[in-house]
């Protein structure tokens, strides 16, 4: 069994403390994304899990065995690398078994992995080439090829996508996912930790997913989860894009004041809701501002001040009492040349805002959510 398990997990450097004791249990053949901004500790989790990095504190089991004074080659998993950490020297054929070979396996086993591993991911074709002469994109499937033919319990990726440019990005994205998919059919070991700072990769790739923020973890789910019930403002701004609207409001029963403005809530809102204080931040998404009339009473008032076309939407920055927001619209309703600098009216779909409050930035309005 491949279970991954985290334990007070902490990381100390000398009086600086990157990781704050967390808990995270990754269960066998999961597919688990650690996001967060630069900075957060994510890499450096991923690094004390690959025994690259001394735990200071906690313990890291995979499967039944505690791992944390275990050499990186006795721990069972195997790591891919934002630089891909191919030997240069070596024909593709050769960095592909060169664990293989390290570990004296028959050469008939060592032939026979390197020609599965290769059909699997499609480089067959690449076997007698240096890495110098491979692209990006071939580079990195080298470089998952090596990690797969050892046959690990846990797959590391840290950043394995970020030197790709966005067309191969999203291909790799759908490799890597694809071949998960295929271990876990083939009855294979395919647990998976994959570090990322882009948020897109990791709603797209992830079974579930890991948010940080300094050193701890905000909140675990499945991206639809992460999307619609985020437990705080921290998440909620950094998953979704354009990301969510954060507005500073004040709480006064069943209204909201934004400045001059006042929204009254809804029922809807009003039974979720677990106010803590007046000072709150209204949470709204682009995609949940309805542009609406002047017949709508219940709506915020603004005015347009950039525009940007997106081909099948446009994005609206809009000032509302002083701080902006952003609407996403359909491009075939608006015509371009007219918003700019325009007044508008929004109004939040029923059901899609969130409350948060401002001192602890926890959501307070996730109360009998569905």
């Amino acid at each position: 069994m491949a279970r991954l398990q985290l334990r007070n997990l902490e990381k100390d450097y000398g009086g600086f403390k990157a990781v704050h004791g967390i808990n995270l249990e990754v269960a066998d053949g999961e597919f688990m994304v650690l996001v967060g901004p630069s900075g957060c500790a994510k890499s450096t989790t991923l690094r004390m899990i690959a025994g690259l990095e001394r735990v200071t504190g906690g313990e890291i089991r995979i499967g039944d065995s505690l791992v944390n004074d275990k050499a990186p080659g006795e721990r069972g998993i195997a790591m891919v690398f934002q630089n891909y950490a191919l030997y240069p020297h070596m024909k593709v054929r050769k960095n592909l078994s060169f664990g293989l070979r390290l570990k004296r396996r028959p050469k008939e086993e060592i032939e026979q992995a390197t020609h599965d591993v290769s059909n699997i991911l499609e480089i067959g074709d690449y076997l007698e080439r240096l890495p110098k002469q491979l692209s990006g994109g071939q580079a990195q499937r080298v470089a998952v090829g090596r990690a797969l033919i050892k046959k690990p319990q846990v797959f590391l990726f840290d950043e394995p996508l970020s030197n790709l440019d966005a067309k191969l990005r999203a291909s790799m994205r759908v490799r890597i996912t694809d071949l998960h998919k295929q271990l876990k059919a083939d009855g294979l070991q395919s647990t998976v930790v994959y570090v990322t700072h882009d948020q897109t990769e990791a709603m797209t790739m992830g079974d579930r997913i890991c948010v940080m923020k300094e050193g701890r973890i905000m909140q675990v789910a499945d991206p639809v989860k992460l999307y619609n019930r985020p437990a705080n403002a921290f998440v909620a701004g950094f998953i979704g894009s354009p990301e969510m609207n954060l507005i500073d409001s004040k709480l006064d029963g069943r209204s909201l004041k934004i400045g001059g403005k006042v929204l009254e809530l809804d029922d809807e809102m009003l039974s979720r809701l677990q106010p803590r204080g007046t000072d709150v931040t209204l949470g709204v998404r682009p995609q949940h501002f309805a542009v609406v009339g002047v017949d709508v009473a219940n709506a915020l008032d603004g005015r347009v001040s950039h525009v940007e076309f997106m081909g099948h939407e446009v994005y609206l920055y809009i000032r509302v009492e002083g701080q902006q927001v952003i609407a996403v619209v359909p491009a075939n309703h608006y015509d371009r040349g007219k918003i700019n600098g325009d007044a508008i009216r929004l109004a939040p779909q029923a059901g899609s805002a969130h409350l948060f409050d401002r001192a602890s930035g926890e959501n307070i309005s996730l109360s009998n959510q569905a």
